[in-house]
């Protein structure tokens, strides 16, 4: 455990080394060719050396502090190390993965075998995905806003969403891919919303009408907001907690700000494939995938915690942005572009934490 680490300043330690992280690419983008032998080289021994840290600062992070709900997974985690049975759960693939571990592991081995599983699947899909440059990727994953807070709070559902991501990168092997997408729904069961959105994109492809769709969602929410909470409130969707965000969604309000963010994927979309004609079948089932997943949530974003639901859309952002620029040129300097894209992403990370939240 990093116990020596304040944990006060444990996320401070986090953000800024990323800052200087990202400043550091930034440079190379600038100074270096992206087909650059050097640029080869650094990006990948410095993507080995990123996932290195991650796994160690997360995983091996304190347990009390300022972490969510790790205080809450570790009470579990003793429980059935104290030889508790299941009982009756909704997510039994994460219950009898964590008796399992408590098992043959401590609580830090557990946290650590979680921040492997939440780390390397983003690994695995930007590598099968991009190749030697798999880091620009990889980076852009987890300098993403939401990855802290489902690595260290909603441990559980960002586990899920990342073999969810494990299964793309299989996607020419069906019966592997079918695999992940069956633990992580068996993980949290809210991932069935990105299973079958995209499924829906195996029959249905079109990222023009998609994102026509996720505009109409913003008025209709915001009329309507109520009447789509009561309707998949009543359908059950997700588990009892889920449902119960739902049916108290009086209290919350119409998040322009996270609208904005989903924004960012959404333009990033429409400006690759209408403005620049990108055309690549499996980008559009990412995209659409995104789309879906996003106008469910903008449908009940007047649910308490509708953050929750935000995830099931915003673990891809960083796929979705960054996809065709590791695929095509499409700017004269398109590695000093690539850079400032990148950085300008994570300065909303930076800034959401050390301006808006502060």
């Amino acid at each position: 455990m990093l116990s020596f680490i304040p944990e006060n300043i444990y996320y401070d330690l986090y953000i800024n080394f990323f800052l200087l992280y990202v400043l550091f690419t930034l440079i190379h983008t600038y100074i270096l060719k992206i087909e650059d032998y050097k640029n080869v080289i650094f990006i990948n021994i410095s993507g080995v050396f990123l996932g290195i840290f991650l796994l160690i600062f997360i995983g091996m992070r304190p347990i009390y502090g300022l972490f969510g709900d790790t205080l809450n997974y570790n009470v579990g985690f003793t429980r059935y190390a104290n030889g508790a049975e299941i009982s009756k759960v909704n997510d039994y693939g994460w219950h009898l993965f964590m008796k399992l571990s408590s098992s043959i592991m401590t609580v830090h081995g557990f946290f650590t075998i979680c921040a492997f599983l939440y780390i390397f699947p983003l690994y695995r899909v930007s590598k099968a995905f991009f190749k030697e440059y798999w880091y620009y990727a990889f980076l852009m994953f987890v300098v993403s806003f939401s990855f802290w807070t489902y690595g260290v709070n909603g441990v559980r559902n960002g586990v899920a969403c990342s073999l969810f991501l494990l299964g793309l990168s299989y996607r020419n092997n069906i019966l592997v891919m079918i695999l992940c997408f069956l633990v992580s729904l068996m993980f949290h069961k809210t991932l069935f919303l990105p299973i079958i959105a995209y499924g829906i994109t195996y029959f249905y492809n079109n990222p023009k009408v998609f994102l026509k769709i996720w505009l109409i969602c913003i008025p209709l929410s915001l009329v309507l907001g109520g009447l789509f909470i009561s309707l998949f409130a009543s359908l059950g969707f997700g588990d009892e907690r889920l449902a119960g965000y739902l049916t108290s969604a009086s209290a919350g309000s119409f998040r322009i700000d996270f609208i904005f963010y989903s924004g960012f994927a959404v333009f990033a979309g429409w400006y690759f494939i209408i403005k620049k004609g990108f055309h690549d079948s499996l980008y559009n089932q990412i995209l659409n995938t995104y789309l879906i997943c996003n106008s469910f949530w903008i449908l009940v974003i007047r649910a308490n915690f509708s953050n929750r639901f935000a995830y099931l859309s915003w673990f891809m952002m960083a796929i979705v942005i960054i996809y065709p620029l590791l695929k095509r040129h499409f700017f004269n300097n398109h590695h000093w572009m690539l850079g400032k894209i990148l950085f300008v992403y994570f300065l909303f990370t930076y800034l959401m934490y050390y301006v808006y939240y502060f």
